[in-house]
């Protein structure tokens, strides 16, 4: 079980045995990460059926994933923080029921109100599950060579999440109904639920811990506004007046965060751990990084989906490609973040993720061929194992294992905001230059005045994917293929776009990363200094 401390301030913390890592913690805490991962991603293998059952209009899609992307950026600094304070292993049982209950809501919801209601429930408990399970392990190592080898069993666990969530939603999909993927996912739920409670050993850091009010509510409106005028933007039109107010709050509010954090005793973000290069280097690129990864899944779910109308299980093949490198490179990657510097492992990932989205990018969107995939969708899976895991160890290797419970949950918050971007820009960019291309060709075309006016109006309200899954026996069915055409164009852009910003990552990681000490330099930040700089 744990034992206590004293710090040097006098205040009991609670730690992990001096053996080692428990091994029921380790079991708790990847079981829970893949838990969260599962979540996560399973819904972009269902956005054909969303489609087709709900009919979902304009953004209404793209809020599916981003209801439960939301929470999980906003919050996971604050869950950082409770369970530095009052355990981690609460924290961890906590995000398990709570995930029972949004995945529960989800399976029961009958329309598209509903569902986001319950992947936003769901998403409040995988924040609390991605930042808690990485501090809970990192707090438990106490060497450079376990804390790389744990690091990369927690990274396979998230990204066997992303393996698992392609298959469930696939056979679900193809063989019943979506709904089920969402019953298996409270399933899973109750059982990580359990093996929290039963095998997790608790841990925490209170010393020089509290809760920022003021740095959460800022940082909370300010990216749900950034959020809402992105995705919004091709529905409402850039210029709409809601979506240029939600980007001045946007901007007013997380430059109000950072005032916060820099005059908050004990902010919810150490400010002053972004002057380390490394560091700072490692969350600018699980921004960027992680927006290309995920963006790639996005535009390839969109693209097999409600584009392509392919089954649930044809579509689960490229996200079995995406994730499940991540488990087979396992062991290779533990060796390469022990002896290879950490610039090399993140530059050669994003150079692969690059390489994939500009193939991607060039396929043609009449091509079904599951095996066209394989090369491009492959490299950025690829890349993606060799990226997560390097990009975890080198941030949470540049602090203190003191405050590992605020790495870590920085890393997550940066992570999962570029999660968040991912198909919120992706799809945004994609849409509206899919709408600008087919409101362009329709005009041009030979198609009969009735069949203009009908495919003009199904694009009004449903934008160029409600053109593309009308009946082509139907009126406006003529104007399918100028649709078609018109989506595959705009997502190939959406490649392109996560192609040149995971090069832009890879450069940056080669470049500023150089230097002796990188690897495994900290913060040298003791438990006596100020909270804030």
């Amino acid at each position: 079980m744990s034992t206590e401390t004293r710090t040097q301030s006098g205040a009991t913390a609670t730690s992990q045995p001096s053996g080692g890592l428990p091994v029921g913690t380790l079991i708790a805490g990847c079981f829970a990460v893949c838990l969260a991962q599962i979540a996560l991603a399973m819904p972009a293998t269902l956005n054909g059926l969303f489609q087709e059952d709900l009919h979902p209009v304009g953004s209404q899609l793209t809020w599916i994933s981003d209801a439960f992307l939301l929470p999980v950026s906003v919050l996971e600094l604050t869950f950082g923080v409770l369970g530095d304070l009052f355990g981690r292993k609460r924290l961890l049982v906590g995000g398990g029921a709570l995930l029972v209950v949004g995945e529960a809501l989800a399976a029961a919801s009958t329309g598209i109100h509903m569902l986001w209601v319950g992947q936003a429930i769901a998403g409040l408990g995988a924040a609390a599950l991605f930042p808690t399970s990485l501090a809970m392990i990192a707090a438990g190592t106490h060497s450079a060579k376990e804390r790389a080898r744990t690091i990369t069993i927690w990274a396979a666990a998230l990204s066997s999440g992303g393996f698992v969530a392609p298959v469930l939603g696939g056979i679900t999909g193809n063989y019943g109904s979506w709904r089920w993927a969402f019953i298996v996912v409270t399933g899973l739920a109750l059982v990580s639920t359990v093996l929290s409670q039963l095998l997790a050993h608790n841990s925490s850091a209170p010393e020089g811990r509290s809760l920022d009010l003021a740095g959460q509510i800022t940082i909370g409106i300010g990216m749900f506004a950034l959020l809402y005028a992105v995705i919004q933007g091709p529905a409402d039109g850039w210029s709409a007046p809601p979506v240029v107010i939600a980007y001045v709050v946007a901007a007013v509010f997380i430059g109000l965060f950072v005032v916060a954090e820099r005059r908050a005793a004990s902010p919810l973000l150490r400010l002053d751990l972004f002057r380390n290069r490394a560091f700072a280097v490692a969350s600018f690129v699980a921004v960027v990084g992680m927006f290309s990864y995920l963006g790639t899944a996005y535009a390839t779910s969109i693209r097999l989906g409600p584009i392509q109308h392919q089954s649930p299980l044809r579509g689960s093949f490229a996200f079995i490609l995406l994730n499940a490198w991540t488990l087979l490179l396992m062991p290779l990657i533990s060796r390469l973040l022990e002896k290879v510097s950490p610039r090399w492992v993140l530059g050669s990932g994003l150079g692969l993720m690059a390489t994939g989205d500009f193939i991607a990018a060039t396929l043609s969107v009449h091509d079904r061929a599951l095996t066209s995939l394989i090369l491009p969708i492959g490299l950025v899976g690829i890349g993606f194992a060799l990226t997560v895991s390097s990009i975890t160890a080198t941030a949470v290797n540049t602090v203190e294992v003191h405050y590992a419970g605020m790495a870590s949950a920085s890393t997550s918050l940066l992570r999962d905001f570029g999660f968040t971007l991912g198909p919120a820009v992706i799809g945004a960019i994609a849409l509206s230059h899919a709408a600008d291309q087919f409101t362009s060709k329709l005009t041009a075309s030979h198609l009969s005045a009735e069949v203009k006016a009908a495919a003009g109006q199904v694009a009004a309200e449903g934008g160029p994917l409600a053109s593309n899954s009308v009946p082509p026996s139907s009126p406006p069915g003529g104007a399918v293929p100028l649709a078609l055409e018109a989506l595959g164009n705009g997502y190939a852009i959406g490649y392109v776009i996560c192609g040149l910003s995971a090069l832009a990552c890879c450069l940056l990681s080669v470049i500023a990363l150089r230097g002796k000490g990188d690897k495994d330099a900290t913060m040298g930040i003791t438990e006596e200094e100020p909270a804030a700089a």
